[in-house]
């Protein structure tokens, strides 16, 4: 068997990294393509191999560019790509614009394509990324949900070839799976709480240094991240962010995405930044030194879907600054609260009180790439 696998951006890396040891040991020879939507060497070359992923079979090197132009450029290569390699699979992640282009290059040659984090919504019609994963959903033919909700999200949209009643599959499945005409839709578990269970031992040990590394100690601080063009690309929305961090009274570790850092500087916030003096400014940084940060912290800030639901499993409170999310479980739960855009509502929720101690286990049981890995073989 041989398997496409298209990432681009570094939610993916995260993502594909357990999926690609489990099909290494289970012998099935896997095409690994980088689009290179994310270019930074801090945001794609290091998570390579701090995530022990392949080295990419191909380098796509699209860079940064609109939204029709960036996935033109990835759909004609990937397209030639798959010509070339005629895998029995390919295999996409997330929402971003690699996983839509892997998905219509495989969808017009007529490739299986299974989608790993399908079914979730934000029902938020203007977020490219909400428009990414329903069309790459709606061509897909295994949809490999991480959790009940996405299941049902999809049973909504008609989808109704669902295993298991949207439960949690078995490890092992049956042995054959039959589709007909209607794609699958299989609850697998997260495959980001994979990677949180796996990189738990390394965290315990390499935290008293990183904290150090910051001036900082456990729970006296704030992590913040804000990447996403809604709070970005408006100077009134990222002057309030940053407003508001600064408001804070205790120290806020702030990594830099390079979207941020470019309207940073073109809006002259930067010497905002330089007067509070609670903010430190970091480049993007790597997944442990990253996840380790955010395990230590009072909350986290934040507009990044994969870090609410990182949070989430580390036990961390989150405040999103965001209108709606992706992953209502973790709002529901009382770990996750929606303050707006700009961080409207960063200071009256902040400090963060938890509602509840309780963390149901929406995101399956650590199993996922293992359960991926048989639907394939399987299917």
């Amino acid at each position: 068997m041989k398997i496409v696998t298209v990432v681009g951006a570094r939610p993916q890396f995260i993502k594909a990294a357990p999926v690609s040891l489990k099909l290494k040991e289970s012998g099935i020879t896997e095409i690994f393509v980088h689009t290179g939507q994310h270019y930074n060497p801090r945001m794609s070359g290091n998570f390579f191999r701090e995530l022990n992923l392949p080295l990419p079979d191909y380098n796509l090197g699209v860079g940064s560019a609109t939204h029709g132009k960036q996935t033109g450029r990835m759909l004609e290569a990937l397209e030639a790509i798959m010509l070339r390699e005629e895998p029995d699979w390919v295999l996409v992640y997330g929402d971003t614009n690699s996983t839509l282009a892997g998905a219509l290059a495989a969808a017009k040659l007529h490739i299986p394509i299974a989608h790993v984090e399908a079914g979730i919504r934000s029902y938020n019609p203007v977020m490219p990324e909400e428009i990414n994963r329903r069309l790459t959903d709606h061509v897909s033919t295994a949809l490999l949900c991480p959790t009940e909700q996405a299941v049902r999200n999809l049973e909504q949209e008609g989808f109704n070839n669902i295993l298991n009643g949207g439960k949690l599959t078995d490890i092992t499945p049956p042995a054959r799976l039959e589709t007909g005409t209607t794609p699958l839709v299989v609850n697998v578990g997260d495959v980001m709480y994979d990677m949180v269970l796996k990189t738990g031992r390394t965290l315990e040990s390499m935290s008293p240094e990183i904290l150090s590394r910051y001036h900082v100690s456990k729970d006296k601080y704030v992590l913040a991240t804000v990447h996403r063009p809604e709070n970005t690309d408006h100077k009134a929305r990222l002057e309030g962010v940053i407003e508001g961090l600064s408001r804070l009274g205790v120290t806020v570790i702030l990594p830099l995405h390079p979207r941020t850092k470019k309207y940073l500087s073109d809006y002259a916030l930067f010497p905002r930044i330089n007067q509070a003096k609670n903010i430190v400014l970091t480049e993007p940084l790597g997944y442990v030194e990253l996840l380790s940060l955010l395990k230590n912290a009072r909350c986290v800030v934040t507009d990044s879907g994969g870090i609410q639901k990182e949070a989430y499993l580390l036990g961390v409170p989150c405040l999103t600054c965001r209108n709606e999310t992706e992953w209502p479980e973790t709002v529901d739960s009382g770990w996750n609260r929606l303050i707006g855009l700009g961080g409207a509502e960063l200071l009256q929720s902040f400090p963060f009180r938890l509602l509840q101690d309780k963390r149901p286990q929406w995101f399956g049981d650590g199993s996922a790439a293992q359960r991926i890995v048989q639907l394939l073989r399987n299917y």
